[in-house]
């Protein structure tokens, strides 16, 4: 089927009024003039490659949406993949956490975080968009090795970042804030949290960190996956983490940090909603600084996907290349990232995973498409016609 009267963003230019022939999911042939008899007209709206999301925190929400409403995990998959598809994303990396000791709960606990896991990977044939699973390691959690390892060899991870979320250092520098921060979050006494901090940090002692660290990234390895770093806030730190065979710097903290990523190699990823709100939420690095110094190779939903687009638009007037490159940063540059060679691009061979997109004061999604298919429509393209097709 053809797409045609589209603003198409190709990976070094925007071309106005052009056309996608789609083929058996597949992107058969790009015009740079509009085609008589399409299935869809586009009216002039853009026309974006589909957003590949490598770390999303979101299905937490959604298996637990308060502290103690609980609901049930295939409920929970279900809903996050409408929400996503209608946010543009359509491959999207959970970001599911091994973490028993944070303020989430039982939603890191070893039992909740393997079900979601095995449950991503058992209706992943029956979603909207493609999901996978980003498995986060807490270094500290030494005990949740085990499992961790049952799952990369049952082939059930696509990709691992190693976090170490030990207080006085990365995210949670300032000690004092973080104290103040879980007694809200936990409604405790300031005396309390800081005895809960000062277990974290005694936490970090622990002989078998460095040995469990050694094998996760070995399996990982072994199993050809991207391995990404958290919340580095040092040139010691990625270097630590290169050495490693780390090759994605997550949320670098500081502009050193973000730096000697770059100068090694390693693709730095920020959040689409510091982008958007020009700000980290901790006070860390700042998405736009980031850009504007060169330094950022992806944004990922972190925790709201509908930051993709006003994110993208709002990197598009700072990093050289222009909305094209911004794109990107959520596209190819994401997929790349993970190891993913079919998708990201308007270009002849890639899926035709595509988000359409109006410009205007608020840029709104109008369709997501996957493989060529609709998985979400407002009914502005005239679906029906589409669907028909």
């Amino acid at each position: 089927m053809w797409l045609s009267n589209f603003t198409l963003v190709l990976p070094n230019e925007v071309v106005r009024e052009g056309a996608v022939r789609v083929e058996d999911g597949v992107i058969a042939e790009i015009r740079p003039e509009p085609v008589a008899g399409a299935v869809i007209d586009g009216g002039g709206r853009l026309l974006m490659p589909g957003f590949v999301d490598l770390h999303g925190d979101m299905i937490e929400r959604e298996i637990a949406p308060r502290p103690n409403a609980h609901m049930p995990i295939d409920f929970g998959i279900h809903e996050l993949d409408k929400k996503l598809a209608a946010s543009g994303v359509t491959t999207a990396f959970a970001a599911v956490s091994f973490a028993t000791e944070s303020v989430y709960g039982h939603v890191r606990s070893l039992e909740t975080t393997s079900a979601v896991i095995e449950g991503i990977n058992r209706l992943r044939d029956d979603l909207l968009i493609d999901h996978r699973v980003h498995a986060r390691y807490e270094i500290t959690n030494v005990g949740a090795a085990a499992a961790l390892e049952r799952l990369l060899n049952a082939d059930q991870i696509d990709m691992v970042s190693l976090t170490d979320h030990t207080p006085g250092q990365g995210q949670y520098n300032n000690l004092q804030s973080y104290i103040l921060s879980i007694s809200e979050r936990r409604a405790i006494s300031e005396d309390m949290a800081a005895e809960i901090v000062a277990k974290r940090i005694a936490m970090r002692s622990n002989p078998e960190i460095e040995a469990k660290l050694k094998e996760i990234v070995a399996l990982s390895l072994k199993h050809k996956l991207s391995l990404a770093s958290h919340d580095d806030d040092s040139v010691e730190k990625v270097a630590e983490m290169h050495d490693l065979g780390v090759t994605i710097s997550e949320f670098p903290v500081t502009a050193p940090a973000a730096e000697e990523a770059r100068r090694r190699g390693l693709r730095t990823l920020m959040g689409a909603p510091n982008a958007l709100r020009g700000q980290s939420m901790s006070g860390n690095l700042s998405a736009l600084d980031a850009a504007r110094a060169g330094l950022l190779s992806v944004i990922a939903a972190d925790y709201h996907p509908a930051a993709f687009v006003p994110g993208i638009f709002k990197l598009a007037d700072m990093v050289e290349g222009g909305l094209p490159a911004a794109v990107g940063l959520a596209t190819g540059n994401a997929a790349r990232s993970a190891g993913l060679l079919d998708r990201g691009e308007i270009a002849v061979g890639q899926r035709a995973d595509l988000v359409v997109v109006e410009p205007g004061d608020i840029n709104r999604i109008r369709a997501t498409f996957r493989a060529g298919r609709f998985v979400y429509s407002d009914g502005t393209l005239h679906p029906l016609r589409a669907l028909a097709a």
